[in-house]
């Protein structure tokens, strides 16, 4: 599929549209088994159709104390979109950004600001207001919406800003009670949404990248539902008497294809958690018998235990893994605990979600599985040319989704001859299953969240005790890796416990607190080439 092919658009803002790369610079997308109709609004699918279909009385979303069904869902959601329109004059095509923690009321103002035709950009509720002002620019977002538990950041975000005008409250607790809260709740429960054509942006993915600078991956109406339809219902196999739970960011679209998406998509359920520690998603999974889980390895560790302590989560039924490496020994013993896989996958901003994947029957430890239906993958050298088996090379896949970066010349790194080069290195055994080898870059991460370590050094370097610092990851047992911060002080300064204290603090005040660097080394100077420029491969190699 070329830019020419695009079907028809309703948007009335055309920014995202003219902003899509040249046609030369997208990957190939193969679309066979994934026919949608011209014109299409995901939202409008996964909530009044799924209503249409009768499963109106089933429970959609579970949060916050309550549970609320998809009837219930629907019309909330409904309510919304008036308000968006009636009251704060939303177009189909402007970018809305959405900032909240993982609660009913997010999804709700998602399904919302997605029905009216808007482009939607979830944003992490960590995130402090310099790094929201990048997103803001980048994507000339103009009205947010932010559970006003958060909304300090926003405001500050929006004084700043030329283009944020609107900035309205939503109450992210069940009382409702917050300024959209008060003026949807007066508004009709039916909605006749504007004309979205498939091939319309809906959703805009931000991922930083190592450089620490936003990236916007563009994702269609169409793309939305081929995640559900390729990998849900193909791997998972969902059933409305599934119940999803799961640590992820809704903000990030591995969080929103698994805890929002899928389970709409099929009329299932999703218990929603604000604050998704492991022991918290013991509970809920015992609570509410939860059968298909995303996480990280780093939970399932804690949850293993937990199961070795008396805790039952035998209603789990798929524990899927992504975001970070599976090891081996993980792997092992929840098989041996549970008698089930736990599905270990890899995916990416850009491909929306998960293209490679484990089977329920067909399954290995320290193997990423096989390409979801719609999806190949080859394994290639530097000059895109396909690798042996066993050699290690870069990942390349195509498929039904594929990286569109919104006005940004690093397109033509991601996308090479058709393929998505992912940033990962693979290698592929004689019986064609991937197996993930190292990160092709110096992305960090840790715990299953991305960290740019320039990112991190540019807030270590505004604290005026900080002369030089190079920030790695370096090799940690519980998270897979951890951001570990090497610094020359200023004169007279002290390297102590006090001055690390004070240092993660000041990179928590900047950007988002889980970038911090967890452990500081001081040094009286950092390793450099003779033009200047750090060497991090030796601190990795040699930290004295």
């Amino acid at each position: 599929m070329s830019f020419q092919t695009l079907g028809p658009s309703g948007h009335e803002d055309s920014f995202t549209r003219d902003n899509l790369p040249p046609p030369d610079q997208w990957p190939e997308l193969r679309l066979d088994g994934f026919a949608y109709p011209e014109w299409l609004n995901a939202a409008v699918e996964l909530t009044d159709r799924m209503v249409d279909r009768g499963f109106g009385d089933r429970i959609a979303l579970i949060g916050n104390g309550r549970a609320r069904t998809y009837k219930e869902l629907t019309d909330w959601s409904n309510r919304i979109a008036h308000a968006l329109v009636d009251e704060y004059g939303i177009r189909p095509g402007n970018r809305v950004l959405i900032r909240s923690a993982n609660n009913p009321a997010m999804v709700a103002c998602w399904l919302a600001a997605t029905k009216v035709g808007a482009v939607v950009v979830n944003t992490m509720p960590m995130l402090r207001a310099g790094e929201l002002a990048k997103i803001v620019d980048k994507a000339q977002i103009t009205h947010a919406l932010c559970d006003t538990r958060l909304i300090e950041d926003l405001v500050a975000c929006q004084k700043d800003s030329r283009v944020l005008h609107t900035v309205v409250g939503f109450d992210g607790t069940a009382n409702h009670d917050a300024e959209l809260d008060r003026i949807a709740l007066k508004k009709p429960v039916r909605f006749t949404p504007p004309p979205t054509g498939r091939d319309d942006v809906a959703l805009l993915g931000f991922t930083s990248g190592t450089t620490g600078e936003p990236k916007a991956t563009m994702h269609f109406h169409r793309d939305l539902l081929i995640i559900a339809d390729g990998y849900a219902r193909e791997v998972l196999n969902v059933t409305p008497d599934d119940i999803f739970v799961g640590s992820p960011p809704l903000a990030f679209t591995f969080g929103l294809g698994g805890l929002a998406i899928f389970p709409l998509r099929f009329g299932a359920a999703a218990a929603l958690l604000e604050q998704a520690s492991p022991p918290n998603m013991i509970d809920i999974i015992q609570e509410h018998r939860a059968t298909i889980c995303f996480t990280a390895p780093t939970a399932y560790r804690v949850m293993l235990k937990a199961m070795a302590e008396g805790a039952d989560l035998s209603s789990l039924r798929a524990a899927v893994s992504a975001g970070e490496t599976l090891p081996a020994p993980v792997y092992d013993e929840w098989q041996a605990k549970t008698g089930k896989p736990m599905l270990d996958g890899i995916g990416a901003t850009e491909m929306l979600h998960i293209f490679l994947t484990n089977r329920f029957d067909d399954h290995r430890p320290g193997c990423t599985g096989r390409p979801v239906r719609g999806y190949e993958a080859r394994i290639v050298g530097p000059d895109m040319q396909e690798l042996p088996s066993g050699e290690v090379g870069r990942l390349a896949v195509r498929g039904p989704t594929g990286c569109r970066y919104l006005a940004d010349a690093r397109q033509t790194r991601y996308v090479q001859d058709g393929w998505n080069l992912t940033g990962d290195s693979f290698w592929q055994d004689d019986e064609g299953r991937f197996h993930f080898a190292a990160r092709s870059d110096d992305m960090i991460i840790s715990a299953g969240y991305n960290i740019a370590g320039p990112e991190v050094e540019a807030a270590l370097l505004s604290h005026p005790a900080v002369l030089e610092c190079a920030v790695i990851g370096a090799p940690d047992e519980d998270r897979g890796q951890i951001v570990e911060a090497h610094v020359v002080l200023a004169e007279g300064q002290a390297g102590d416990a006090l001055m690390v204290k004070l240092l993660q603090d000041h990179v928590k005040s900047v950007i988002a607190p889980y970038k911090y660097p967890r452990r500081v080394i001081f040094t009286p100077a950092l390793p450099k080439t003779q033009t200047g420029k750090i060497q991090r491969f030796r601190l990795r190699t040699d930290p004295t």
